[in-house]
């Protein structure tokens, strides 16, 4: 049976977010027994396992000195952050609500994209993304006695991703992509590490535990190799709403392994959020069309003149 592509990619793209949900599974259920910081250190030492020797087959350690510029720093350094507020809200939050609040990332990474790399946002994408913030607060609600710092954590947590994505876009392209995760996973590894020392806080780790956190490292690294696989496969159009089927693994988790139903104002906001994202990617790429076919006419424009003046020349 021949499969289309986008379909091929749309598949992909649900397994790479049943993966991240899964990873993230896994380290709720630790129940916070373990210091984040630990967690970071173990899970990303194991991580770097995988990536390594993906890397090695593949044949592109011989490529690890193009790392050594300041941008693969600051999007390791911002992923760090990422990660570090997340975990730490985990542990505290409903699953629904934490994936509730990272459907907002797209939003960021276009906001954050006009601001510091000056890409195009037209005015109706400003107005989808101030009803998707919209949206965020009212599945935060602050003020309210469901707020507290752990879900700014995981509100702060979606700054820095966006920040990292942004700073990804201005990665030189020939960079292999498992190398700046090589590099994103030994800062995580070494913050982890370097914190638990300076806390003094680490503590002796379970069989179940430990087995755990690698079964979080392989869906991580599960995550990460499809979610490659789909955007390579597919059409961006096609392939990025699928990410928003995370909330829905979020969702079937909470509710089966940790008894969560999501309440009236999480279901909500995350409606707002999902239909500006989507509504945001719909005019990014009618914006993309306007510019190709633009593009095509001027050089059909440019052609002809240069037709007409080559018959006055004659």
């Amino acid at each position: 049976m021949n499969i289309s592509p986008n379909v091929r990619a749309s598949l992909y793209m649900m397994l790479s977010m049943l993966g991240f949900t899964v990873n993230d599974l896994f380290i709720k259920s630790l129940g916070g027994n373990l210091p984040v910081s630990q967690i970071m250190a173990i899970r990303g030492s194991m991580l770097l396992v995988l990536i390594l020797a993906i890397a090695w087959q593949q044949n592109v350690l011989s490529r690890i000195r193009e790392l050594l510029i300041p941008l693969v720093l600051l999007r390791s350094l911002a992923e760090a952050g990422a990660t570090l507020l997340f975990l730490t809200a985990l542990a505290h939050l409903p699953f629904a609500t934490i994936s509730a609040i990272l459907q907002s990332l797209p939003l960021a990474v276009a906001m954050g994209a006009a601001i510091f790399l000056g890409e195009h946002v037209g005015w109706r994408r400003w107005i989808a993304i101030g009803i998707g913030f919209l949206g965020v607060m009212i599945i935060i609600r602050p003020g309210s006695s469901g707020f507290d710092s752990y879900t700014l954590m995981v509100v702060v947590s979606v700054l820095f991703a966006a920040s990292r994505d942004v700073i990804t876009r201005r990665l030189p392209k020939a960079l292999p992509s498992l190398l700046v995760s090589g590099a994103t996973t030994v800062t995580i590894a070494i913050l982890g590490i370097v914190s638990t020392q300076v806390q003094g806080n680490w503590q002796a780790v379970s069989g179940v535990q430990f087995a755990t956190m690698g079964t979080a490292a392989f869906f991580l690294f599960f995550g990460y190799q499809f979610i490659v696989l789909a955007m390579r496969t597919g059409e961006v159009a096609y392939v990025v709403p699928y990410r928003y089927t995370s909330l829905l693994w979020a969702v079937i988790f909470g509710y089966f392994v940790f008894s969560e139903v999501p309440d009236f104002y999480t279901v909500l906001g995350s409606s707002i959020v999902i239909s500006t994202g989507l509504f945001a990617l719909y005019r990014e790429i009618s914006a993309g069309r306007r510019s190709v076919v633009s593009t095509a006419a001027q050089s059909q424009g440019n052609v002809w003149h240069e037709r007409n003046q080559q018959k006055n020349n004659d």
